[in-house]
């Protein structure tokens, strides 16, 4: 466990394995644990840059809302802390966010960008799931993480993934601080990048679950459209969180994009 103090916060963060930096930006409620799937194939071939976005995990939690261009500079902050001019970055559902904010404000600073389960305005964003996940924080620590299954998970995953083992660990979890997970919601709640998206002009890979029901299916269609030369890939059956549900289709076509000129 480390931290750095960025853009006035103290955020936790994980470096592991060696080779371009790959930065990999979590999405709503989620910390730097949630890319188990990811590390052990990643960190053979890239230097891998893991951290708790702000309100989340062991990082800050300041009073909210977090507009996806400041968790941006909270990252490129600590690219700097790093000393890393530059990498791949990595960005699922509202880490998709921060990251377009990163590829359209510090262009420099990024190789190739992934975009994953994510959208480029509110209208494709489906506000149920972190409208449940604030409910949950208010409640007591076995009755809110009760809820937060009960109300999102068979969003965020796939019914066939959702097993019993799975329900029983997220009833036993410690529910999310409500301060840090409002100033996210209340953060993305306004986020809109269509008319900025033309502005990226990283080589990017958009990927997307067939069968994702937090975000709308033409939302990476859009973003896809939107962005130059950018590439889609619709994995089929995948969730909204198929980076974790489906890992060895999802981590071979990040490895396979990031292999390519």
């Amino acid at each position: 466990m480390a931290f750095a103090k960025v853009n006035g916060i103290n955020v936790n963060y994980r470096v592991e394995g060696q080779g371009q930096p790959l930065v990999m930006v979590a999405g709503l409620a989620m910390n730097l644990s949630g890319w188990q799937p990811q590390l052990a194939v990643f960190k053979k071939q890239y230097r891998i840059i893991t951290f708790d976005n702000r309100g989340i995990g062991k990082s800050d939690k300041p009073k909210g809302p977090y507009p996806p261009k400041i968790m941006a500079e909270d990252t490129v902050q600590l690219m700097d802390h790093l000393n890393i001019k530059e990498a791949h970055i990595l960005g699922v559902s509202m880490g998709g966010l921060i990251a377009q904010e990163i590829a359209i404000r510090h262009p420099a600073r990024v190789v190739k960008l992934i975009l994953v389960s994510t959208w480029s305005y509110q209208d494709n964003y489906n506000n149920g799931i972190t409208s449940a996940m604030l409910e949950a924080a208010k409640l007591p620590i076995r009755q809110g993480a009760t809820l937060l299954v009960d109300a999102s998970m068979d969003k965020l995953f796939n019914r066939l993934f959702i097993l019993p083992t799975l329900k029983v660990q997220c009833k036993s979890m410690k529910k999310p601080e409500a301060t840090g997970l409002e100033g996210q919601r209340d953060g993305v709640m306004v986020y809109d990048s269509l008319n900025r998206l033309r502005l990226i002009n990283a080589p990017t890979l958009v990927i997307v679950g067939t069968k994702d029901r937090v975000i709308k299916h033409t939302s990476s269609e859009t973003i896809a459209k939107n962005i130059p030369n950018a590439r889609l890939v619709k994995i089929k059956d995948g969730s909204h969180s198929v980076f974790a549900e489906m890992s060895k289709v999802f981590n071979k076509a990040v490895q396979d994009f990031l292999k390519t000129d």
